[in-house]
């Protein structure tokens, strides 16, 4: 029987969320009557009975000192390590799951699959499958709450938050912003649709033709990247084959994972990480390539990254990634 007070469980997370939840409500109400029996009787029975009366000093014993600590002590690390797991599941997406990016924005939710279809206020999402979102924000903090799921996240201007979810029934779920945004944030609503494998396949079919892959690879040309970063490694820049996942060497000395935290900055302020062997001539795109430019140069790099390098990959991007500046 499912209490009106909670949402409808609908992810592989939130079930062990509950019962967390419910293990500290029990310990709470436990210990919150506990305390106000104990406090009523004690009140009674210690009463002062005359005004010459004169209290009889007592001696706490041992046992019982050490009882209220070791109680309180042990149900407090049951706490800690209970939650600290589902931390710690919840912040680990598997390795198969389905990426789907996402752009918060005064007051709507953009979001982009892989396979190109993108939307607005609305996210379509196979059922019994991992999804990965990896989240920026174009303007202050937002936040990606699915009550149904259990998760929420806080989506941040300027860098990358993920969060993850498996859901396990089809169906119609709230998509809320849990972070004040502005006058407008009440607004800043959405759905989630759960949809069985064949149906989400089927609703991906109609997508407009083109991958986010494919529409960054268009932009690279257009931005002039190729010119610099060359994939045999001639340019003046370095080759961007291989270079997703792989650790860089940066200038001064010192190394950073090429991830999409890194990819991004380089792109929008490519001084921060100068990699070694580089000059640092890439000039910023800040303002001039959206938060969803980013993330289609970001999945035609991976794309790059899966394709075999007859050399030793050069990481990195951050030396340069198209001196338009430069070429005109």
């Amino acid at each position: 029987m499912q209490l009106p007070l909670f949402p409808e469980q609908a992810s592989t997370i939130s079930t062990e969320v509950d019962h967390l939840l419910y293990f500290l409500v029990a310990v709470s109400v436990f210990f919150t009557l506990l305390i106000f029996l104990a406090i009523f009787y004690f009140a009674i029975k210690y009463r002062r009975r005359s005004e010459n009366e004169i209290p009889e000093h007592v001696h706490t014993g041992l046992t019982l000192e050490i009882v209220w600590t070791v109680i309180p002590f042990g149900l407090t690390m049951i706490m800690f390590t209970w939650g600290a797991s589902i931390f710690f599941k919840e912040s680990r997406p598997p390795d198969d799951s389905m990426q789907i990016y996402v752009v918060g924005k005064q007051w709507m939710w953009k979001l982009q699959h892989m396979e190109g279809q993108r939307e607005i206020n609305e996210l379509h999402i196979p059922v019994g499958r991992p999804v990965r979102l990896t989240m920026t924000s174009e303007d202050v903090i937002h936040s990606f709450f699915v009550p149904a799921f259990r998760t929420k996240q806080d989506v941040v201007p300027g860098r990358y938050t993920t969060t993850w979810f498996e859901a396990t029934k089809p169906g119609k779920y709230h998509l809320f912003c849990a972070e004040y945004c502005g006058t407008n944030h009440s607004g800043m609503i959405g759905w989630v649709y759960a949809m069985e494998p064949q149906d989400y396949q089927q609703w991906l079919s109609g997508a407009p033709k083109g991958t986010l892959s494919q529409a960054g690879a268009k932009l690279f040309e257009d931005l002039a990247c190729s010119n610099c970063h060359k994939p045999d490694g001639s340019g003046r820049c370095p080759s961007l084959v291989g270079v997703f996942g792989s650790t860089v060497k940066l200038a001064g000395g010192g190394t950073v994972k090429a991830d999409e935290a890194y990819i991004r900055e380089s792109i929008l302020s490519p001084a921060a990480k100068v990699v070694s062997g580089y000059e640092p001539l890439m000039p910023t795109f800040q303002g001039q390539v959206t938060e969803e430019g980013v993330v289609d140069l970001i999945a035609y790099i991976k794309t790059l990254a899966e394709k075999p390098a007859e050399q030793p990959s050069q990481p990195g991007i951050a030396a340069s990634a198209a001196s338009t500046a430069t070429n005109r």
